[in-house]
């Protein structure tokens, strides 16, 4: 199950409600915790995620808060790896390295902790992963923060790609993108 049939896909997008308006109006929000609340849907795209990226010798699996957390601690438990949580400015308790990254009206900022990739290796092998690339600004950053901390990014993963935001274009220039599912 390394690659999904358009069968698996239309199952896994139909266990993600459509809210329409949300935040604002014209915009149809993805809500993935119809997925997470489906046992079979979950535990499918865990099965998939894993069998795709087990023996790939990944050293940890990065997510963005918050979302990435869900999967990106669930896929590193299954695959043997450690996780890694790339946090909003001031969550984390030790000493941090930062991104920073613009927005459409300013600038936000993305952490790790300074020793997040200490391992046996020199440059150990992360898996990025979150819910969902839409304009990229956030993976992107955490794609370069990854760099900057000594670490491969190997692959970005999402879930969701909202592929007319063009967000993942600017990560392809970095590291290999792979989505679940495309959103066109």
């Amino acid at each position: 199950m390394k690659t999904l049939n358009q069968a698996d896909k239309d199952y896994l997008l139909a266990s993600i409600r459509d809210v329409k308006d949300f935040p604002k109006p014209g915009i149809i929000f993805k809500d993935i915790t119809t997925l997470l609340g489906n046992e079979k849907a979950y535990n499918f795209l865990m099965d998939h995620l894993s069998q795709k990226y087990q023996g790939e010798s990944i050293d940890f699996v990065a997510g963005i808060e918050s979302r990435g957390f869900i999967f990106g601690a669930a896929l590193a438990a299954k695959i043997g790896c450690a996780f890694v949580p790339i946090r909003k400015p001031g969550k984390l308790p030790y000493t941090t390295i930062a991104e920073k990254y613009s927005l459409e009206y300013g600038v936000d900022e993305i952490e790790i902790h300074i020793d997040a990739f200490k391992c046996d290796k020199e440059k150990p092998k992360v898996l990025l992963i979150d819910d969902l690339i839409a304009t990229g600004g956030t993976a992107n950053a955490a794609v370069n923060l990854i760099n900057k901390a000594g670490a491969e990014c190997y692959e970005a993963c999402f879930l969701l790609n909202l592929t007319f935001l063009k967000g993942d274009e600017q990560i392809k220039k970095t590291t290999n993108v792979y989505s679940v599912l495309e959103i066109d």
